[in-house]
């Protein structure tokens, strides 16, 4: 006698699990959906725009998130980085206050970058005084998961920079950043 009940119970559940597999489009139709969830349903970035589900199907387009990335501070304040100039790294000191990124004469030789004396047209008015730089273009600056392309720079001559500055021409094209209490916020 006890067993009817279970017996019973079972046959209910099986029952109700065959309805929902059998009536699971229908009513997924019904409440305004093509199809019905899945528990795994993984979606990717298709280079035409789309997003498609592990099973193919084209759904609505989510743009990824932007990178964020957070720089501490070091002991003095500043915010120094190590970012990837066209490949090649390169310690900077990022610069709010700098209009372009500024590299040094050593950094600049470094990243295959020849210049003459010739090339030094640009007056730049830096915080030690006037001093002449080369206008250069940067094929792609990255820093982390954040990638800038076609960065505006400037090539000081030797001496006249201690270290290469991450200035506005990189910063600018940032969705945004921030300084907050000992770190700095940059949004990719």
């Amino acid at each position: 006698m006890a067993q009817r009940p279970i017996i019973w119970a079972l046959g209910v559940v099986a029952m109700a699990s065959l309805s929902a597999l059998g009536y699971g489009p229908r009513l997924a139709r019904l409440v305004g959906m093509d199809e019905a969830p899945s528990a795994a349903l993984v979606t990717t970035s298709t280079p035409s725009g789309t997003a498609r589900t592990e099973a193919g199907k084209v759904g609505a387009y989510k743009p990824p998130e932007p990178p964020i990335l957070t720089v501490a501070a070091d002991y003095r304040g500043h915010y120094v980085v190590h970012p990837s100039v066209d490949n090649f790294r390169v310690k900077m000191l990022v610069d709010t206050g700098a209009s372009l990124v500024a590299l040094t004469a050593a950094d600049a030789r470094a990243l295959g970058i020849r210049l003459s004396s010739s090339d030094y047209k640009m007056s730049l008015s830096t915080a030690n005084g006037t001093v002449r730089g080369a206008r250069v273009n940067l094929r792609e600056v990255r820093l982390g998961s954040i990638l800038v392309r076609n960065v505006e720079a400037v090539v000081l001559p030797e001496g006249a920079l201690s270290m290469s500055l991450l200035g506005t021409s990189f910063l600018g094209k940032l969705r945004g950043y921030e300084v907050q209490t000992g770190r700095m916020v940059l949004r990719g």
